[in-house]
């Protein structure tokens, strides 16, 4: 028999002109990554140089027309509306893609992929005239006042959902065959084989799934600018009105001038910030370091 050598094949012509007009594209790409930083930090320097950063956590409300510069219960607002968020469509997702890909007939799961997509297209200023419309008013029966934490944790985890629940239906369908077939020959219910086998394999998407999730919550604006009261204080139970950093700067970077300004950029510069530890967590998974 003869054996095959493997040979490494020179890039054509038109290979070349692809790879640098790849590189291109990833140069401009990071540049404006770059840019955006640089920009952020450029507008928050002004007010750095005046007041320190701790202040941003310690003073005693944000007031930027007495000087006050407390951003520490939008800062906590931001994180309890995305945690609360995560933690209710990662499992629906999750759980969705599963019976999708193992439990649904072929036409069904077609069917819900559809409408999952569809949900991913909504523009998030009608997510928020919805849940404004219907979902305040009903918050508001049960607890007043209505505009609350809760309400921006059920508008952003409908927004997230198809996120995860797409990425978790990729990840599940990339699954080898052979693993699925190596559990039933061994007896292996479904059930313990999609918990034992079929997320540690799928392990990697999941977290990317639940990771792109995690950001657009973070990001979000019109939504919850429209549900959630854009009270700032620390919320003591879920009824309660709160504000976010994004809602934050789109209601006052409009009239803001000066270490007003500035401050509002600290609050972009914070996000960018939360961003970034995301997309690292994401490339450390992505690279399957997480895999042991």
């Amino acid at each position: 028999m003869t054996l095959l050598k493997s040979k490494t094949l020179s890039p054509s012509p038109n290979d070349i002109w692809l790879i640098w007009i790849l590189r291109g594209l990833a140069t401009i790409a990071g540049a404006i990554a770059l840019l955006i930083v640089v920009f952020l930090l450029t507008e928050s320097l002004p007010i750095f140089s005046r007041i320190a950063l701790s202040r941003f956590f310690t003073d005693s409300s944000w007031n930027p027309t007495a000087g006050l510069y407390n951003l520490s219960p939008m800062l906590l607002g931001t994180f309890l509306a995305m945690v609360g968020a995560v933690l209710i469509a990662t499992p629906i997702g999750i759980l969705s893609a599963v019976f999708c890909q193992f439990y649904a007939p072929p036409m069904v799961a077609q069917l819900y992929r559809r409408l999952i997509e569809l949900l991913a297209g909504i523009p998030s200023v009608v997510y928020g005239f919805w849940g404004l419309v219907v979902l305040v008013p009903l918050i508001g029966k049960i607890h007043p006042p209505g505009p609350s934490l809760l309400a921006g944790i059920a508008i952003l985890a409908v927004m997230i959902l198809p996120t995860v629940a797409l990425v978790a239906d990729a990840s599940l369908e990339k699954v080898p065959t052979s693993y699925i077939q190596g559990a039933a020959a061994l007896g292996l219910s479904r059930w313990t084989t999609i918990c034992t086998v079929v997320f540690a394999s799928a392990k990697s998407g999941l977290f990317t799934g639940l990771i792109l999730g995690t950001g657009r919550a973070i990001g979000e604006t019109m939504a919850i600018l429209m549900v959630c009261g854009n009270v700032v204080q620390t919320p003591k139970s879920l009824f309660d009105p709160i504000r976010t950093l994004t809602a934050n700067i789109a209601l006052e970077m409009a009239y803001a001038t000066e270490d007003h300004r500035s401050a509002l950029f600290v609050s972009g510069l914070i996000l960018m910030g939360m961003i970034v530890v995301l997309v690292a967590i994401a490339e450390v998974i992505s690279q399957g370091k997480w895999q042991r």
